[in-house]
């Protein structure tokens, strides 16, 4: 089967090994274009190496870019990982359509931060959805669906590279071969179901102390590694990383420093408290939280704002 990847990073870098692996003949791939200072990208690298053509068009949506493609005559084109917005031309172009991966079971959690939103508001479950794309933002009908559950510990990054990535790539293939055999469905979206959150950005990350510690615990694993959960210490900013969650009643106040150890800082919250392990400073890089209570001085009965 000739197949266009659009795609980028380590994901789309493992699709097009295990495309090659299966003996697609993967005739193109689309990746953004490179940044400045920034090393190549690993999708870009590995298309290189097979000797496959590689396309970094500024916008997908360029008329060129739809030319070029119908040259190219896909039978498929497959999404993995995409950010840049892809016309319903190019989208319809490949002679048996275009298949794209999300990682949220759809119609829950559409939008860019899927995986950042699931746990901000405390799910145990989530997983990947592999659509049919169309002109909305995820909200064509669903060809495979497999779930994953969400640990009291996950973040973004374990839950991630440990559950959605690798259930993603197998089941890319999975719907590959549901393809070949006629047998793909395209089963419509229940719209009463559906949410969409906005890309999860610094301002939506900032701890407010005052709400349940559970809800603060998930946000700071909710925005771990990006954006970072954004407290204030002295007036500066502090971002929040790793943390333990102990339910424990305590007397500290909300958001109270109620002692630091090699361990890490122990913060007070509503109906437990936080042993906070990783911080990043302002304008410095992240360190473990106990290097950073004992260079800054920190003691117990300080708050954060």
């Amino acid at each position: 089967m000739r197949i266009v990847l659009i795609g980028q990073a380590a994901f789309g870098e493992k699709v097009l090994g295990a495309l090659l692996n299966k003996g697609e003949q993967v005739v193109a791939v689309y990746v953004p274009p490179d940044k400045p200072g920034s090393r190549a990208d690993p999708l870009k690298e590995s298309a290189q190496q097979h000797g496959i053509p590689v396309f970094q068009p500024l916008r997908m949506r360029d008329p060129d870019v739809y030319h070029k493609f119908v040259e190219l005559a896909p039978d498929l084109g497959v999404m993995a990982f995409v950010t840049d917005i892809v016309p319903q031309s190019i989208l319809d172009c490949p002679r048996l359509g275009t298949i794209q991966y999300h990682p949220s079971l759809l119609p829950r959690h559409r939008g860019r931060s899927a995986i950042n939103w699931a746990i901000i508001n405390g799910d145990t479950v989530t997983g990947i959805t592999i659509l049919w794309p169309d002109a909305g933002i995820d909200t064509g009908p669903i060809l495979l669906q497999k779930e994953a559950d969400i640990s009291p510990g996950d973040t973004v990054g374990s839950l991630y590279y440990n559950k959605l990535f690798p259930l993603g790539v197998e089941a890319i293939i999975e719907s590959i071969d549901l393809i070949y055999k006629g047998e793909a469905p395209r089963i419509p979206q229940d719209e009463s179901q559906a949410t969409y959150e906005h890309p999860c950005r610094e301002k939506d990350a900032v701890i407010a102390w005052a709400q349940p510690i559970v809800k603060v615990y998930n946000l700071i694993r909710g925005t771990n590694p990006q954006p970072g959960a954004t407290a204030s210490l002295r007036g500066r900013k502090l971002k929040v990383f790793e943390c333990e969650l102990i339910m424990q009643n305590v007397t500290a106040m909300p958001g109270e420093v109620m002692e630091s150890s090699d361990r890490g800082i122990a913060v007070a919250g509503q109906g437990g408290w936080l042993l906070i392990k990783r911080v990043q400073p302002q304008g410095q890089p992240k360190i473990n939280a106990s290097e950073y209570a004992l260079s800054a001085g920190l003691k117990a009965g300080e708050r954060f704002g």
